[in-house]
């Protein structure tokens, strides 16, 4: 039997391969006695140590599947021989909407109503529609395509940037030009060396008066100090459901920016996130105990 640890009860996945034996562990229950025999192992939809500092304690170990789309926070435990499998795929509907929602709060003025209705006044304003404007898509993968489509009925148009150019996308090197075209920039790239602080206070600097940022990647991603400085003089605003420091400690100036809009990093956690997860696993899972190839496979050599 082949020894499979899930974060969850495993009657989610209906019938699984009759040659694993499946416990659940997660960031909250005892470690089951099983250790020696794991070889599958899928950690708790968090970034705690609990869950990850395991990873090097199952001798066994050969395949971690991640929940999450970026795998940076996991890297760090595995040994050589283990297959890293991110969850490509789960996130693009929570991510996408998530990301629309995060554009149309900011543009419409949602957060300055809430407010308004909290002081029991009625603050009527004119605001900027995303009907007729441009939104720039960075990082566009599977979860920027899942963007594209939610924004396609506002009538607005979208440009496209990634790694690598291909048709109808633009590489890197094109950003400094179509920062300056962009109303909207949806940040939504990996976790790498090459990504962290990409936007900098020579990125912001490239964008037009009054355009708004939208981070549903990774805080660090953006350097929040220029970020505060181009919020405080007004000449931005932004959107960040990720945040560098994560979460900002109390008093920190994130939390009083001018024009800043902050959800608590919740891109992938919404009720379409565990059905398209139990698909995931079980898809996985039957895979491994075939002994057929992985989907999503980050590194290793499975």
């Amino acid at each position: 039997m082949k020894g499979v640890w899930l974060p969850f009860d495993p009657a989610h996945l209906g019938e699984v391969p009759e040659d694993l034996h499946v416990e659940v562990f997660d960031r909250k229950g005892e470690m089951p006695s099983s250790a020696a025999e794991v070889e599958f192992y899928v950690p708790d939809y968090t970034f705690s140590r609990r869950v990850l500092e395991v990873i090097p304690r199952l001798p066994r170990l050969r395949v971690v599947q991640s929940l999450t789309a970026g795998v940076e926070h996991i890297t760090p435990y595995l040994r050589d021989g283990v297959t890293l499998c991110n969850a490509r795929g789960v996130h693009n509907t929570s991510t996408a909407e998530l990301a629309l929602t995060l554009t149309l709060s900011s543009l419409r003025g949602i957060p300055q109503f809430v407010r308004a209705q909290d002081r029991g006044e009625w603050a009527f304003a004119m605001y900027p529609s995303l009907a007729d404007r441009t939104v720039l898509i960075v990082g566009y993968g599977e979860i920027g395509a899942a963007i594209e489509r939610r924004l396609e009925p506002f009538e607005c148009d979208v440009l496209r940037v990634a790694r690598t150019a291909r048709d109808g996308v633009a590489g890197l090197d094109a950003l400094p030009e179509l920062l300056g075209r962009a109303d909207v920039v949806i940040v939504v790239v990996p976790m790498t060396d090459q990504t962290r602080g990409m936007v900098d206070a020579t990125f912001l600097a490239a964008l037009k008066d009054g355009a708004l940022l939208v981070n549903v990647s990774r805080g660090a991603v953006v350097e929040t100090d220029a970020l505060l400085a181009e919020l405080s003089s007004g000449r931005l605003r932004a959107a960040l459901d990720v945040t560098d420091p994560e979460p900002p400690p109390p008093g920190h100036p994130l939390w009083s920016a001018p024009g800043l809009l902050l959800s608590p990093h919740v891109g992938g956690g919404s009720t379409a996130f565990w059905p398209r997860a139990y698909a995931l696993v079980r898809r996985q899972l039957t895979s491994f105990a075939a002994g057929e190839p992985l989907d999503n496979v980050m590194s290793g050599d499975y």
